[in-house]
């Protein structure tokens, strides 16, 4: 199953340079999708604005779901207590490569 999710997430990367227009991106680490959903990552802190009722997910780079939040206000900051690496961070449609250090 992990090495089906991990072609499918390259071949996704490799044929589909256009998803990365669903977003844009500031020099900050903040994202504004076209809904109006702000997240920012500085740290192992995330920030997200305007998404209620959305779930956060985060994933380890074999595509392992480390954490799942219910998001359950318009201004909501996280701390990610996770080991150091590279994790991918998801909230509605909005996927966001992150690296605690």
């Amino acid at each position: 199953m992990k090495r089906i999710f991990i072609i499918v997430f390259i071949l996704t990367m490799v044929f589909m340079p256009s998803v990365s227009m669903l977003a844009q991106t500031d020099h900050d680490g903040i994202e504004v999708s076209m809904s109006g959903m702000v997240l920012s990552i500085v740290g192992g802190n995330v920030h997200i604005v305007s998404a209620n009722g959305e779930v956060m997910e985060v994933f380890n780079l074999t595509g392992t779901k480390v954490a799942s939040i219910r998001i359950d206000s318009d201004d909501k900051t996280f701390a990610l207590n996770l080991p150091k690496g590279c994790y991918l961070v998801k909230v509605g449609k909005i996927v966001r490569k992150i690296s605690v250090q």
